[in-house]
């Protein structure tokens, strides 16, 4: 097959959509940080499915919405920066769009970066599927003093371009009418996409003629023949496959002689770029500094860089502390409280098992876990906003000198931020790592990152124990657990890695304003998959601890619990704990909320005081110090460790990271007990 394709004219068949009997399939694309989950978000409101892709654990999204009487369904694609299949997120894009055949991709962009974000269209052009360039944040491209002209945009590109504002709603409309228009082949789209280097046209022809008539449908052959001068591993195994032994032989040998053709393949689209951006875009003058810029000078210095990342996560958790833990507090009295009591009246003629199992098996566990939802709920709009205004990047930038000490970059800080919210997504996010060591490192390291279920146990103890220190207390504990994952870092890294080291190079988002619809939605998938949780796995752990305690007398001290505790309370008490507080860190491998659902029930709910008045009256204060050290630092739960299990497909690096983390726990909590006693806590 010749290079004719590059210029012939495709078309959409009016065909493909009946009015109003077929469901329009669009594809959603884009780099990272471009708004396409604004976008998403704003096209099917509650209307979205939100899962795994199938073999794979990159979330996948989709959703349906109704425009002119035809019914879409958006599925958003993994973002990526290319299609070249170096992660998971790069091979389920351009698979799905060659696969699925979708009627309309949309291509979203930054207007702001347009230059950076034109790398992607470079490679979804090409593909069977009809692309719409959609300019995003186009407001913020104006503020940096950045002039696009969308219409010259679309005569060099051509394909349709809409400018919109996703943020404000703006231009949406257009991209809805533009996206009916392109899928009855109302649109003649005649996509002007990159050739490669001059140099190396000839080179691909007889690659071409190597493997013409061998490539399975539905990948284009021209296509197949570029990523196999690409080096594309996905690819080349494919084509091995299909291949004659003589053929097979004959394109080894040609790529090998042309194994510069990667960089005349980037080349060329790079001189794309560059005819696409000095047709439509205007740049500010020279020596103006742009709001991103004049920031960015503070926000990514060497030193001031860190002290606002740190005064930053202070503020987020001193608001989360200063409105979630009256909150938390009201819950706790008048709810979970007047529940319980509640219960035990409608119960009082009822066995005095059943009294005890609703009172302090479920509402007890379950209901102490709820109380936590008001902080949790700001703790995730907090990192949602900073998420979404481009500032977790900048952080990643900053810790890149300290990644580089554990023999990490930036990159290993994305993916470890994450474990904030969660260590299994963290676990799994390491797939965008491409150094498989780096990768490893980063995934041993990832539960030492103090996730949001063991923060709800400090902002539950921390109050309690140091009331209006609870915030620099609370404060302090993420920054051990971050600087025993430094050192640890380094230490794993110097004795198993053999001190080896990874670099890359990371693009830093421009900053804008946060898309409230957006966080919302975040927020509300985050805090229903918790209260699922509670209700779901917290809820049995609860009644098996209630089970436990009673059985098989009646009477705690007596309980099989309590023999589980005493067996393992020598251990405990180099830390200050009691069996009950031993037993509480056993019963966090399920999940770490269930810490505070097994000291409910233990503790039982009080008439008068809860559970963390409770607790402060029986533990000092260096106890509480070595009870939240260790959970902090604790092994991971169980969901964490099965993904690990998965992402290093090896028990022994898993069993390792979990001996690890034991000694690291138990040490640290021993020391922080006896400092503590000496200093008269």
């Amino acid at each position: 097959m010749s290079l004719r394709r590059a210029t012939s004219v495709r078309s959409v068949s009016s065909a493909s959509v009946e009015s109003g009997e077929k469901t329009v399939l669009v594809a959603l694309a884009g780099q990272p940080n471009v708004g396409k989950s604004t976008l998403f978000n704003l096209l099917t409101g509650l209307n979205q499915h939100v899962g795994n892709w199938p073999g794979k654990t990159v979330e996948r999204k989709a959703g349906t919405f109704t425009y002119e009487g035809l019914t879409y369904r958006l599925v958003d694609l993994p973002g990526t920066y290319s299609l070249t299949a170096n992660s998971a997120e790069e091979v389920i894009t351009r698979e799905f769009i060659i696969r699925e055949q979708p009627d309309v991709v949309v291509a979203l962009v930054d207007a702001a970066i347009l230059e950076r974000s034109l790398y992607l269209v470079a490679e979804l052009l090409p593909l069977p599927a009809p692309v719409i360039v959609a300019l995003n944040m186009m407001d913020v491209a104006e503020k940096e003093g950045v002039h696009i002209e969308p219409q010259v945009l679309e005569a060099a590109l051509g394909a349709p371009v809409v400018p919109m504002t996703a943020t404000r709603n703006e231009g949406v409309e257009e991209l809805l009418a533009t996206i009916e228009q392109v899928a009855r082949g109302e649109v003649t789209y005649d996509p002007n996409f990159p050739l490669i280097r001059e140099d190396h046209r000839e080179v691909l022809h007889e690659v071409e003629e190597i493997i013409d008539g061998c490539v399975p449908a539905p990948y284009p052959q021209d296509w197949t023949a570029l990523k196999l001068l690409e080096g594309d591993q996905e690819i080349t195994r494919m084509m091995e496959k299909g291949l004659s032994q003589d053929r097979r032989e004959t394109l080894h040998n040609l790529l090998r002689e042309h194994d510069d053709a990667l960089v005349a393949v980037a080349s060329g689209r790079y001189n794309w770029i560059g005819r696409m951006i000095r047709a439509a875009l205007t740049r500010p003058t020279t020596g103006s500094i742009g709001f991103t810029e004049r920031l960015d000078r503070w926000a990514t210095h060497p030193f001031w860089g860190l002290v606002i990342m740190a005064g930053i996560l202070g503020l987020a958790f001193g608001l989360t502390y200063a409105v979630g833990a009256p909150l938390q507090g009201l819950l706790d009295t008048h709810v979970v409280g007047s529940l319980a009591s509640l219960a035990r009246l409608l119960l009082t003629g009822a066995p005095s098992w059943l009294s005890d199992l609703v009172a302090n098996g479920i509402l007890g566990g379950v209901g102490a876990m709820l109380t936590f939802l008001p902080i949790l709920i700001i703790f995730f709009a907090v990192m949602g906003v900073l998420e979404d205004v481009g500032y977790l990047a900048r952080a990643a930038y900053v810790m890149d000198r300290f990644m580089h000490l554990m023999g990490l970059h930036g990159k290993s800080f994305l993916p470890l931020f994450l474990g904030f919210g969660c260590n299994v997504p963290a676990v799994l996010g390491t797939r965008v790592i491409e150094s498989k060591r780096a990768r490893l490192l980063t995934i041993l390291l990832a539960p030492l990152v103090p996730c949001t279920a063991r923060m709800t146990v400090i902002a539950f103890l921390a109050p309690a124990f140091f009331g209006s220190a609870a915030t620099l207390v609370s404060w302090g504990m993420i920054l051990l657990a971050l600087m025993v994952l430094a050192l640890s870092g380094v230490l794993v890294n110097k004795t198993v890695f053999h001190g080896e080291r990874a670099a890359f190079i990371m693009e830093l988002p421009i900053y804008h304003l946060p898309n409230w619809r957006t966080i919302g939605m975040r927020v509300w998938q985050r805090s229903l998959s918790f209260v699922r949780k509670a209700g779901t796995l917290i809820l049995g752990v609860s009644v098996v601890i209630w089970a436990l305690s009673t059985l098989p007398a009646g009477e705690i001290e007596t309980s099989y619990l309590a023999r589980i505790g005493y067996l393992l309370e020598p251990v405990g008490r180099l830390m200050g704990l009691d069996w009950r507080l031993t037993v509480a860190l056993l019963a966090s491998f399920i999940a770490k909320e269930n810490s505070i659902a097994t000291l409910g029930v233990l503790f039982g709910t009080g008439e008068n005081t809860g559970l963390a008045q409770q607790l402060a009256t029986t533990f000092p204060a260096s106890t509480a110090l070595a009870f939240l050290t260790v959970q902090m630092l604790f092994v991971p739960c169980v969901a964490t460790v099965a993904v690990i299990r998965q992402e290093t497909d090896s028990w022994k690096w898993t069993l390792f990271d979990l001996a690890f983390l034991l000694i690291i726990s138990l040490t640290a909590g021993a020391a922080v007990y006896w400092i503590a006693r000496l200093l008269g806590l």
